[in-house]
């Protein structure tokens, strides 16, 4: 496959970077499997966790630059990226502060004498991550293993090369031995070959359903755990006493937020009768004031699609949406820029044999849908393939939980839209995945749960 810089705001392409050639990966594989067998990774946390504290250091210091690659790469609006590495800086010290509690050994009682739980690193990673976060997918994965004492290698997203090389460097940087963490530009083909390989004992993937039907196969196939954080069709529920001031500004963001091509992004809003028209009028509004433009402007709100292709695959749903029946209340096509900008669009009228009612738009499209009661919202809500996070506004509180213990999803948030913090699990269900990542739960996603008992007797 290609690895290659090309700017989605100019079209114009940076750089071209050559895939790593079969001795170099060999190489790369070797020397992680052998720093899962050397004292590092087995020994003392300590000097684990102080690298974590350091890499924490080293994002916030490189957080502007760290931000403009974001850009320049996949179109990240600056103030957008900034938020990301911030995120990140705060995932590396929550692990280097909390992930000695989180290993310690757990007792068990046993009739038949004293028990515990040790959890030790099971060897080596291989993460499989998407563009749309460049950063952020790899801290999930690589911050938790390092306090474990899991070498990671990772296969980033093509068209983030420089975002994939920084973070290696900067994992290096902050004093982890070189190898431990290692970026390889491989295609997916080679990517299933090392899932093959005895040295790999466990994968993780955040991406397509169709990249994660294929590595959790093969995963299988060679009898290794995989964890898996795939798409979503989001709800973000509306109820009939909801603040519909605070509702319609956090839609709109939850929306637009990295050009709407976020997996947890807010994509089907479903509005209760009675404050649907408030909502919908103050939503349409909203969207039709985004600000599309360079990622490097401060006034931008809205920058491009990460890729020709992107744009294209988000036009075909569009158009194929409307021919089948639904309406744009704004927008509904490209925006007429340099740059693969689509326009803000809030489609209604989208009927369950439409195709769009299924689907997930990856960009700045909104499907809102208006339901009588609360039983009409999880019935909606539950629709879907999907089941990765959600949203609910109310302004009873206690009502809206009950509705959250009935959505079929992974995360459901109240009064806020989906979002994510290094202590909080992220992760969904259905055609969304398995496996969960970050907090207490994700640390231990990828450990040897080794019981040890001592007899009574």
């Amino acid at each position: 496959m290609a690895y290659r810089t090309l700017n989605p705001f100019t079209e114009q392409l940076v750089e071209d970077y050559p895939e790593h050639t079969d001795d170099a990966v060999e190489a790369a594989l070797a020397k992680a499997d052998g720093l899962f067998h050397s004292d590092w990774s087995k020994g003392d946390i300590q000097p684990r966790l102080a690298v974590l504290k350091s890499l924490s250091g080293l994002l916030t210091e490189n957080r502007d630059d760290l931000a403009r690659t974001m850009a320049e790469e996949m179109g990240k609006p600056l103030a957008q990226g900034q938020g990301e590495i911030d995120l990140c800086a705060g995932i590396a010290a929550y692990y280097a502060e909390k992930a000695a509690d989180f290993l310690k050994p757990e007792k068990i009682d046993s009739e038949l004498g004293e028990a515990w739980v040790e959890f030790h690193p099971i060897g080596v990673l291989l993460a499989v991550e998407p563009w749309n976060f460049p950063i952020y997918q790899l801290i999930r994965v690589v911050a938790p293993a390092i306090a474990v004492g899991n070498p990671v290698l990772y296969k980033h997203a093509g068209i983030v090369p420089r975002c994939a090389a920084r973070f290696a460097e900067l994992v290096r940087e902050a004093g982890a031995p070189e190898g431990f963490v290692a970026n390889l530009y491989i295609s997916s083909d080679k990517v299933a070959e090392l899932i093959g390989d005895d040295r790999i004992q466990g994968v993780a993937l955040t991406g397509s359903e169709g990249a994660g039907a294929k590595v959790s196969a093969r995963a299988s196939e060679m009898l290794k755990k995989s964890t898996l954080e795939l798409g979503g069709s989001d709800v973000f529920v509306v109820l009939d006493d909801a603040d519909i001031e605070k509702a319609v500004a956090a839609g709109v963001e939850g929306r637009l937020s990295n050009a709407g091509q976020v997996c947890t992004g807010s994509k089907r809003f479903i509005v209760q009768k009675s404050v649907s028209d408030a909502f919908i009028t103050g939503f349409v509004e909203g969207m039709k004031k985004a600000v599309m433009g360079d990622p490097l402007d401060e006034a931008t709100d809205l920058g491009p699609l990460s890729s020709e292709d992107a744009l294209k695959t988000l036009t075909k749903q569009v158009d194929e949406a409307i021919q089948h029946g639904a309406k744009a209340l704004t927008g509904g096509k490209p925006a007429d820029l340099t740059g693969f900008f689509y326009e803000p669009t809030v489609l209604t009228d989208v009927a369950r044999d439409n195709p769009a009612f299924y689907q997930e738009f990856f960009g700045p499209v909104a499907q809102v849908f208006v339901v009588e009661d609360d039983d009409a919202v999880v019935a909606l809500a539950n629709d879907s393939h999907f089941g990765l996070g959600g949203s609910i506004f109310s302004g009873d509180t206690d009502r809206a939980r009950k509705l959250a213990s009935r959505i079929e999803t992974g995360m459901v948030f109240i009064n806020t839209t989906t979002t994510s913090m290094p202590e909080l699990p992220f992760g969904g269900v259905k055609r969304s995945g398995f496996g969960r990542e970050l907090g207490d739960v994700g640390i231990k996603e990828f450990v040897n749960r080794k019981l040890v008992l001592v007899s009574a007797d």
